[in-house]
């Protein structure tokens, strides 16, 4: 009887745990194959194609949870340099670059941004087709929307591979407004 009390109680135990599992939300970023994963239950619902850290500003791997979510994020690190204009004088700028009179510095924007290590997260940009940010991981816009609405504070990331290892590169995909990626519901 002893037997089977602690058979069913293992059992038990093993069919919560999986449960707790399978209903868990999580991302997995794969740097080798530059996509990110949303898992939700156990299946995955949303993959993004993405553009990770380039040469010297790798992404950082490991095991890591969303801590901080900001829809209107703008970087404190990096930015552009404008003239009167309108018209971008510095692509690459930081808050202590040169700003000719007449310009001005803009913060870069980050919306939907989801950081899961300190000053790098996900958020909608640019994806030239090849790992190009200061670490953070960039999708396009209306997935990036899709990833900000299903996580949460706490949910998991797992930061996997390396931009050692790139299984191909792909063709760019522009920034687009909302609504102009994605087809269907959310």
């Amino acid at each position: 009887m002893k037997t089977y009390f602690s058979y069913a109680i293992g059992l038990t135990v093993f069919w919560f745990g999986s449960m707790a599992l399978a209903s868990e939300t999580r991302v997995v970023i794969n740097l080798s194959e530059q996509k990110a994963l949303l898992i939700q239950q156990g299946k995955i619902t949303l993959v993004s194609p993405i553009a990770s850290g380039k040469t010297g500003w790798s992404t950082p791997t490991g095991n890591f949870r969303i801590f901080d979510k900001d829809i209107d994020h703008h970087s404190r690190s990096f930015g552009l340099v404008v003239d009167a204009y309108g018209t971008v004088v510095d692509a690459n700028a930081t808050p202590n670059s040169h700003v000719p009179r007449g310009d001005h510095y803009e913060p870069a924007p980050m919306p939907y941004f989801m950081e899961f290590s300190p000053a790098v997260g996900m958020h909608a940009g640019y994806l030239p087709g090849y790992p190009a940010s200061h670490g953070c991981v960039r999708m396009p816009r209306d997935l990036a929307l899709l990833f900000f609405e299903r996580v949460q504070v706490g949910t998991p990331v797992a930061v996997v591979g390396s931009t050692d290892n790139l299984t191909r590169v792909r063709r760019a995909i522009p920034v687009l407004p909302t609504g102009s990626y994605v087809v269907g519901k959310r």
